[in-house]
């Protein structure tokens, strides 16, 4: 049975294996979560038979229901079942630097040459192709998630909420969490079942992974002091106000609340690290998405170049300094949580995968992420395709204008073929980005 060489050391992978394999797979985690998990799939499962199809597929279950790059904790997961909590930190960690790295060095050559005119035009072709990765994304989501009209009624006032009322983004998804709840506990419309299926039996496991009280105490607050230690240091040094101590608690609240993935939380990060915190601006957001989707690893590394921009303007440090400073916070609280939620929550897995009103309430959050995505399109698509974007107001409401005169031809042009490309053809996303940002710096060059 596969399911022993989780139980006998001697017969499963060295660590030294492990560590070549999660490398490997930190080095190819292109092409979205969807892609990192067959790569994993394949790889663990397929070719290595490291883990057995019940044992991933119960793994990935959990992960989907947690805040956080869900393709990241199965990573983290993986590696834990295999080799305690080393193995999950090295497989969680080797998913994550590689991308980190390479979106540091970026965010700092853009940092350097972005007014450089051979930089702006390729820059100029990735953020119009970026539209047409949201909504590819979107169509994706949305066909997963809206199960019945009660789902697609939650997607639209999750879409009205955020785009027109200016509502938080945590507070969407608790009232989103509520009516799936509550729907379920009444007329039953609410009721859904969790990703991947029912629970399926897991075969014999290590004893790390049995439910013990006195090591989820530990390993909580060993976690939690890892997590929220180096925020209070940085208060206590800084003060409240400067720009690190606001990256590390705002990164906090996001791992904490990003349901859905990387595009759920996006609108909601571009909103406050653009209009609140003046860390960028909004062409600046699209140029990160681009270059995250560029990258391997989780596409929410996007936050790394956010947080390298503010502390290379805000910091008072000499620019380059600063951002290194800033994408070294941004990265540690955006990921340090997910390992506590791995290490401290997977013990109890199938006691949350049975509470019928939790998966109803998720399925809800789902649907409610759907129409933060729509969000998320309708703003890239309105700053990329118009220069100019006002804000008419009626009542509560706060509706953007564009300025038809600001309309940019050659971004739409570049943004629909893109959008042919990738989701009438399904080409690779990576070669699509490649020639819009070539199409992008043509144009730039003919055009000026």
């Amino acid at each position: 049975m596969s399911g022993e060489v989780l139980t006998r050391t001697a017969e499963g992978p060295s660590f030294g294996d492990t560590v070549a394999v999660f490398a490997r797979i930190g080095f190819l985690s292109f092409g979205g979560p969807a892609g990192q998990i067959a790569l994993m799939h394949r790889m663990l499962v397929e070719e290595r038979k490291w883990l057995d199809e019940p044992r991933f597929l119960h793994a990935l279950n959990y992960c989907m229901l947690l805040p956080g790059p869900e393709a990241m904790q199965l990573a983290t997961y993986a590696g834990w079942l295999m080799h305690g909590v080393r193995g999950g930190l090295v497989a969680g960690l080797l998913f994550v630097l590689p991308g980190a790295l390479v979106i540091t060095v970026l965010s700092a050559v853009y940092l350097a040459l972005g007014d450089l005119p051979i930089v702006a035009g390729l820059l100029f072709g990735l953020k119009a192709a970026v539209l047409a990765v949201v909504l590819e994304a979107l169509i994706k989501v949305s066909k997963r998630a809206l199960k019945g009209p009660v789902m697609a009624v939650i997607a639209v006032a999750a879409f009205i909420g955020i785009a027109f009322l200016k509502m938080p983004f945590p507070l969407i998804i608790l009232l989103a969490a509520a009516a799936g709840a509550l729907l379920h506990l009444t007329a039953g419309e609410g009721k859904a079942t969790l990703p991947g299926g029912d629970p399926v039996l897991a075969p014999p496991a290590p004893e790390w992974t049995r439910p013990s009280m006195r090591r989820f105490a530990g390993t909580t607050a060993t976690w939690l002091l890892i997590w929220f230690g180096p925020l209070f240091l940085l208060s206590a040094a800084l003060g409240a106000g400067h720009v690190l101590t606001q990256e590390a608690s705002f990164f906090s609240k996001m791992a904490a609340v990003t349901f859905g993935g990387a595009y759920a939380v996006l609108a909601y990060v571009a909103q406050q690290a653009v209009e609140v915190h003046g860390w960028l601006m909004p062409d600046e957001m699209l140029t990160g998405l681009g270059l995250a989707e560029t990258t391997p690893g989780p596409l929410i590394l996007v936050l790394v170049f956010v947080g390298f921009l503010g502390g290379a303007g805000l910091s008072g440090l000499e620019p380059l300094a600063g951002g290194l400073a800033g994408a070294t916070v941004t990265l540690w609280f955006t990921f340090v949580p997910c390992f506590l939620w791995i290490f401290a929550g997977a013990p109890y897995v199938e006691t949350v995968r049975a509470v019928k009103w939790l998966a109803s309430a998720l399925a809800a959050v789902t649907a409610a992420v759907v129409g933060v995505i729509a969000n998320l399109a309708a703003w890239f698509a309105l700053h990329v395709l118009f220069g100019t974007v006002g804000e008419a107001r009626f009542g509560p409401f706060g509706i953007p204008v564009p300025d038809a005169g600001s309309f940019d031809p050659v971004a739409a042009i570049i943004a629909a073929g893109a959008a042919v490309a990738l989701i009438g053809f399904h080409r690779n996303m990576i070669l699509v980005l490649g020639l819009a940002a070539v199409g992008g710096l043509l144009a730039r060059l003919v055009l000026g």
